[in-house]
């Protein structure tokens, strides 16, 4: 995954003042009214020639054939090593430019991380998420946040939000550790402060709760209030700067 205002002038009264005689047209014998009119669509034309500059310089990457630069291996959050995602499980895009991101949606594998890397370049799976984070709180990035990851079952969501998965199954609260929380939860706070996302239950949902979807995931043994907790408290912490250059092989 413009407001406009206007003016108008006061009327003025139809009869003629003892004065109106001695009011000279422009000497080309244009109105001045004429040219308040005509000036005023020549500065609406210039504003709506700007806009349309601004936005063509913005989208120019979206003409057939171009395609905006990208680093291999680029990374949104500095915790995380990059692994890719096949192509054809997510899309490419230019959020938050053309699809707002105000979502982080938790999953749950159900297998190893090394499982979930292995489907998320497999094409034929059509679907990952932009991060995994391990049992060890170790986080991998498969997917840039600037893309559309096909992770939720509903396109909406899949446009707007940035997914994680997480190391375990959903019915083994011990696959739920420590490490896992808290490195989650830097994460989700990163997320959330490049995104301008409020920390909330509202923009920090799990699968589950994605209308149209048939996932249960993070599950019944998923610690909502512990997590919310620890991603409140990363948020008033120093958080990690991107960097380009962590790589990983795979």
């Amino acid at each position: 995954m413009g407001n406009n205002g206007s003016t108008r002038g006061a009327r003025k009264p139809s009869g003629k003042s003892a004065g109106s005689a001695s009011r000279k047209k422009p000497a080309d014998g244009v109105s001045r009214r004429a040219l308040l009119i005509g000036g005023g669509a020549v500065a609406a034309a210039g504003t709506a020639a700007v806009l349309a500059r601004d936005r063509v310089k913005r989208l120019w990457w979206q003409v057939p054939g171009v395609e905006k630069p990208r680093k291999p291996g680029e990374l949104d959050y500095a915790g995380a090593t990059w692994v890719a995602a096949s192509e054809a499980n997510w899309r490419r895009a230019d959020r938050p430019d053309d699809f707002p991101v105000d979502r982080v949606i938790i999953h749950v594998t159900q297998g190893s991380l090394a499982s979930a890397v292995k489907v998320f370049q497999d094409p034929a799976h059509q679907a990952a998420t932009h991060y995994i984070v391990g049992q060890d709180g170790r986080v991998v990035q498969m997917i840039r946040e600037l893309d559309v990851a096909y992770q939720a079952g509903n396109r909406s969501y899949n446009e707007r939000g940035v997914g994680i998965e997480h190391e375990g199954f959903v019915d083994r609260p011990k696959d739920l550790t420590k490490a896992m929380y808290e490195s989650s939860a830097r994460l989700t706070a990163s997320i959330c402060a490049r995104h301008g996302i409020p920390v909330d239950r509202e923009h920090i949902i799990g699968h589950v709760e994605v209308p149209g979807t048939d996932h249960t995931d993070p599950g019944p043994h998923w610690d909502w209030d512990r997590y919310m907790e620890l991603v409140r408290r990363a948020a008033t912490a120093p958080t990690p700067t991107p960097t380009p250059s962590a790589k990983a092989s795979g």
